[in-house]
């Protein structure tokens, strides 16, 4: 009885090839599993009552205007109509005031 080698080796080969790409196929679908079976780690971020506090300033106020136009007219109406004094004491105070707010504010230098 004769033996053909060539077919044997072809037919063991494509056994071997058929049983190890199972293999591989179920431990890829395995591992798959595993990963979709992990607990999903998500970011999370908490925001402090202070910053809650300065998102509300923040927008009341965008929500006001730059310049109070009703002011600057009742001003203008003042200068003109020589109403408007100046209290130079008033005047010299605010500006101390602002003077010592800035000196106390750090400044970085480039």
């Amino acid at each position: 009885m004769a033996i053909d080698i060539n077919n044997f080796k072809t037919a063991t080969n494509t056994s071997m090839r058929t049983a190890r790409d199972t293999q591989s196929a179920t431990q890829s679908t395995t591992a798959e599993a595993q990963k979709s079976a992990a607990p999903v780690k998500t970011d999370s971020v908490s925001i402090t009552s202070q910053a809650h506090e300065l998102q509300s300033a923040q927008v009341k106020m965008a929500a006001l205007p730059e310049v109070d136009q009703q002011k600057v007219a009742e001003i203008k109406l003042a200068i003109s109509e020589g109403r408007y004094k100046v209290d130079p004491e008033k005047l010299a105070a605010n500006i101390a005031s602002f003077e010592a707010e800035l000196g106390g504010l750090s400044f970085d230098k480039e």
